[in-house]
């Protein structure tokens, strides 16, 4: 389906804009990171206990809160994860002592003697299974990163490879930067989410190269930046139809999904947005970029090639 076949938007010469915006929105999420002292980690980083209890009636999660805080945790995290009578407790390991689940069972047993429960699950995460999950995270968004890197510079060439990497890093950077504002939680689900908008910010960033290298072959009478122009400009159909399409899922999940992965979908959505605008905005006007100062160090500025 091609419905901008004849599209001519100057992308290109709006990246100094795009700079402004994106520097702004990148800025803002690091103020918030040091302003919290980093992300704000779940227990799967930081350590604790994760308790899923199936009631026999339906149950509100204030009440639920309520007898949780009498048990002396009135920071746990306390949601639904299915249906109105499946609860889920989460509490973080500094906020107790060694037994954790024993005392929120018995101030719910106290608190509900009409309404019972079965215990459907209980985790436990030391703090220092935590800090390798810590580690761990970081280590393998960096080796894809790398990965990505030798990649791109194989295939295409490295300034190709270098607009794809800083693209990916300011995805993940507004999106860290968004979950810092919004005071959300970084779980190994929200790490799950960062690597698959990687995945899904470099394809569509690969397909818009892949157009640019295709037309650098045709259009060699054109500048460089009306290449990459025009190359932005045959992908775009495509780009909005992907966006659209991978969007619609990913809210659906974000509304109807429930709460246990309320916070994954919202990652995914922010990621798709802020992925289309960035291979657009920020991986092919820093090849252009890159391609400017090359030219201007070989003495000759960026006119119509031969």
């Amino acid at each position: 389906m091609e419905f901008l076949v004849n599209a001519k938007f100057d992308f290109v010469s709006k990246r100094k804009a795009a700079l402004v915006f994106s520097g702004t929105l990148i800025l803002v999420g690091l103020g918030s990171l040091i302003v919290h002292k980093g992300p704000h980690y779940g227990i799967d980083f930081l350590g604790g206990t994760s308790i899923e209890l199936e009631f026999e009636q339906p149950i509100a999660i204030s009440d639920v809160r309520s007898a949780v805080s009498k048990a002396g945790f009135g920071k746990a995290e306390i949601k639904n994860f299915g249906a109105p009578n499946e609860i889920l407790i989460r509490v973080q390991e500094q906020e107790a002592g060694t037994e954790i689940s024993g005392a929120i069972k018995a101030s719910i047993s106290k608190a509900f003697p009409d309404n019972s429960y079965t215990v459907q699950l209980v985790e436990k995460v030391g703090p220092k299974i935590g800090a390798e999950l810590r580690s761990s995270a970081f280590w393998a968004i960096l080796i894809a990163l790398l990965g990505i890197l030798m990649y791109i510079s194989w295939r295409f060439e490295f300034m190709f490879a270098v607009g794809a990497i800083v693209a990916l890093f300011h995805d993940v950077l507004i999106t860290l930067g968004v979950f810092s504002v919004l005071g959300l939680e970084i779980s190994l689900a929200i790490i799950a989410a960062f690597l698959t908008i990687v995945g899904y910010s470099l394809n569509d960033t690969i397909v818009v190269f892949d157009r640019i290298r295709e037309n650098l072959k045709v259009l060699r009478r054109e500048t460089y930046e009306a290449v990459v122009n025009t190359s932005i400009n045959q992908s775009l159909t495509r780009t909005i139809v992907t966006s659209l399409t991978t969007l619609a899922v990913v809210t659906i999940l974000y509304f109807f999904g429930g709460e246990v992965i309320h916070n994954f979908a919202f990652a995914l959505i922010i990621g798709v947005l802020i992925g289309t605008y960035s291979s657009i905005f920020i991986a092919s006007p820093i090849v252009v970029e890159w391609e400017k100062r090359r030219e201007a160090k070989k003495g000759r500025p960026m006119a119509k090639r031969a």
